[in-house]
């Protein structure tokens, strides 16, 4: 027997088969059962969401010999040969090849006859936004008032280039692209029942691959499947598909956090020899600056499902959201100027060293030397005795700057270590390494108390999204390290701060500086006679405090 490729052999042969399309399967289902049927329906949609498989389905409902129904029994004669492709009342046209008007109305002539052995006669129509204008308008008549013995069934990918006149006939039903999970689920369900091995990130690179299409989804799979031997490896599918492992992408991401830029060229030039599609690589990147984005924002989202979840925990947690926002925005800008550089590998290195230099709070030394030098090269030589004064100088600067590093060592962490009873919480969670929603959450709330090794916290019940068991266990070791008490416990229960959290305080500060810029402003002399003289306004929403 000839072997039949999988977008075929899982082809659903009923509603409760579809992947991803319940609110189309509902409505129908709800219309057989009913017994409230239509005349036209229109299926919309990207290519390989369902839409002629919907449409077979209906099509097999409508003309079961156990009658009509939402669940087609699947084994009577008219339900295997629309299975098959063979069933005499059921004609699939193919609009891309019939567009001339001579070949609609031959279709259509057809119409006024009873169904040969079915309950109902049933034109699917695919595509059918290649019919011609005079094609649409022979149709027109016939799709408003049809015999009740006929129903149309269209299906489009472009329902833009529909006359309304035709839309206005039609009940429309819009078949959404199918997200990563769905795709990734049904995949690994093949593979478990074909008992093909597989591992996880595999599968979800295969998923990426198909951009919402279950069909493509099942193509790329049949041809993972012949690629890998037999089996679905993420070497193997990520070399088919044209990408690179997911390890060197996030080691891209461990370079621009260290800030090391020797660290990150060699990460390209390994990534370089395995020769990959820089665009694809950075378009994994992006999908990564997003996933972390959406966890930093809503961290109540399960990041267990992810086939990573422990480095996107740590990138959560490590990498600043601000950071994140600009990483995603030079990469986007990047991807948009790729193709104009000379070649694709030194675009890709400037879109990372892009990344590299405009990090906020970086300080590019290279670039300041030259300036300092541009800055000293005019001076006059100094005297001798100058020269010793200032050299003197430089000497007790940078001799009292040591001092002052090593006069806070490191605490020692122990066991036995008190903490004091009170603190300001203001100042401390400035001086802890918090950043993401960890900082986040340090900063919305307010100090309560201590009792002997359990440090108590207050959270406003508006903030209660930022208490995450994670966020939590970061503000303990960095409180831990702090206090130098490996004993130390964390708590922080919901409720109403008697201060206020650094989070308040900065607003107060920012809204006493906002008020005191524009009293300024509305006291300046020179704003009063503008006023004056030539009728000026001071519109209050353009004042900044400097």
């Amino acid at each position: 027997m000839s072997y039949e490729v999988l977008a075929r052999k899982w082809r659903p042969h009923g509603f409760a088969e579809l992947v991803g399309q319940e609110h189309v399967v509902q409505a129908l289902s709800n219309a057989l059962d009913q017994d409230r049927l239509h005349h036209a329906y229109l299926f919309t949609g990207t290519r390989g969401v369902g839409k002629t498989t919907l449409a077979r389905i209906f099509a097999k409902s409508l003309n079961c010999e156990e009658g009509v129904s939402s669940t087609p029994c699947g084994v009577c004669s008219t339900c295997r040969e629309v299975d098959e492709g063979r069933f005499v009342d059921l004609l699939e046209v193919d609009a891309a090849s019939r567009t001339k008007v001579e070949q609609t109305r031959e279709l259509l002539e057809n119409v006024p006859y009873a169904p040969a052995k079915g309950r109902y006669k049933v034109y699917l129509i695919d595509e059918v936004h290649m019919f011609s204008d005079s094609s649409f308008n022979a149709l027109l008549k016939t799709l408003e008032e049809p015999p009740p013995h006929v129903k149309f069934l269209l299906a489009t990918t472009d329902p833009q280039k529909l006359p309304m006149t035709v839309l206005s006939r039609c009940l429309q039903f819009g078949l959404k692209r199918l997200t990563l999970e769905q795709i990734a689920g049904q995949l690994r369900h093949i593979l478990d029942v074909e008992k093909v091995g597989h591992d996880d990130t595999a599968v979800t690179l295969l998923a990426y691959g198909a951009d919402g299409s279950m069909r493509d989804g099942l193509s790329l799979l049949d041809q993972a499947i012949n690629f890998g031997g037999g089996e679905v490896v993420e070497e193997k599918v990520a070399s088919m598909l044209g990408t690179v492992s997911r390890d060197y992408v996030f080691g891209l991401v461990e370079a621009l956090v260290a800030r090391d830029g020797k660290l990150l060229m060699q990460k390209i030039d390994a990534l370089a020899d395995r020769s990959p599609d820089f665009r694809s690589v950075l378009d994994e990147l992006l999908r990564m600056l997003h996933r972390v984005a959406v966890l930093q924002t809503v961290p109540d989202l399960n990041v267990e499902n992810e086939v990573d979840h422990e480095r996107y925990a740590w990138m959560v947690e490590t990498v600043p959201a601000d950071e994140v926002q600009l990483y995603y925005q030079i990469g986007i800008t990047g991807k948009r100027d790729m193709p104009m550089a000379p070649d694709l590998r030194s675009g890709f290195e400037m879109v990372m060293l892009r990344m590299l230099a405009f990090q906020p709070g970086a300080v590019s030394q290279p670039a300041e030397a030259p300036r300092q030098a541009q800055k000293k090269s005019p001076e006059p030589v100094a005297a001798p005795a100058a020269r010793q004064a200032e050299a003197a100088t430089e000497a007790e600067a940078e001799t009292k700057k040591k001092v002052q590093q090593q006069a806070v060592p490191a605490a020692p962490v122990s066991q036995d270590a008190e903490l004091p009873q009170s603190v300001d919480w203001n100042q401390l969670q400035k001086e802890l390494k918090l950043g993401g929603i960890s900082g986040q959450l340090a900063m919305n709330c307010a100090f309560d108390s201590v009792d002997g090794n359990l440090f108590r916290l207050v959270l406003p019940e508006e903030h209660q999204a930022l208490q995450s068991d994670m966020a939590v266990k970061r503000m303990e070791e960095e409180l831990r390290k702090h206090f130098g008490c490996a004993a130390l416990k964390l708590e922080i229960a919901l409720g109403k701060p008697q201060v206020d959290t650094p989070a308040q305080r900065k607003l107060r500060l920012e809204n006493q500086r906002l008020a005191e810029a524009k009293a300024g402003m509305v006291n300046d002399p020179f704003v009063k006679e503008l006023q004056q003289q030539l009728g000026a306004r001071v519109i209050d929403e353009t004042i900044k405090p400097v």
